[in-house]
């Protein structure tokens, strides 16, 4: 289960330690369900229902609790320390959501642009502080050229970055290389456009 747990998702706590308000406990065999924030602070909305009656909950933090066969109480802003004493150890066991980088390419070459050559350290420094056991490397195009030419253009430019990850200090093993071509590209376009957008390598940090 990924950690952004913001829109359109709760945590269902079955509990009796929950507060229907931020100073009282409510009964035995109440549910609680909190939405919580994304790691930049969003969140989406949810509604809870239950023996015909609806909740809309759309703030951070924000709770309400439903007993069995009633409607879903009033609801209300649970505090960050209960938040916190709630559902921390259940949300420090979650893995990290997967990191994204793109690197882009001049046009027809496997020479990355200069200013995602600088950001070649700033994806190394992520694969060492994360740990991850798994780096996936996907070379694309735009759609200039044959699709033959393509693949085997956009698996150069994969290869070229997976060479300077390693040249970093990641561990080959954890890197897996694959080629898209022309296909899949960041910005949809007619055949034979040069979208220097589409000339690019994704690497996902997992």
């Amino acid at each position: 289960m990924p950690r952004r747990l913001a829109a359109c998702i709760a945590i269902l706590l079955l509990t009796a330690a929950c507060a229907t308000t931020p100073k009282a406990p409510p009964p035995s065999g109440q549910d609680v369900f909190i939405l919580l924030p994304d790691e930049q602070g969003k969140t989406g909305s949810i509604i809870v229902s239950g023996a015909g009656g609806k909740r809309l909950l759309s703030e951070p933090r924000q709770a309400v609790t439903v007993a069995p066969g009633a409607a879903p109480g009033e609801p209300f802003v649970m505090p960050r320390e209960e938040v916190r004493a709630l559902v921390g150890p259940a949300l420090a066991a979650l893995p990290k959501p997967p990191m994204q980088f793109i690197l882009y390419f001049k046009h027809d070459d496997i020479e990355l642009t200069n200013e995602s050559l600088t950001k070649v350290q700033e994806v190394v420094r992520a694969i060492r502080e994360r740990g991850p056991v798994d780096v996936s490397v996907v070379g694309h195009t735009d759609t200039v050229g044959t699709r033959r030419y393509n693949f085997r253009l956009s698996l150069k430019r994969a290869r070229v970055v997976a060479a300077l990850l390693t040249e970093g200090g990641v561990a080959p093993s954890i890197l897996s290389i694959t080629s898209h071509g022309e296909d899949n590209p960041l910005v949809p376009t007619g055949n034979e456009v040069p979208e220097p957008r589409n000339r690019r390598v994704e690497v996902t940090v997992r």
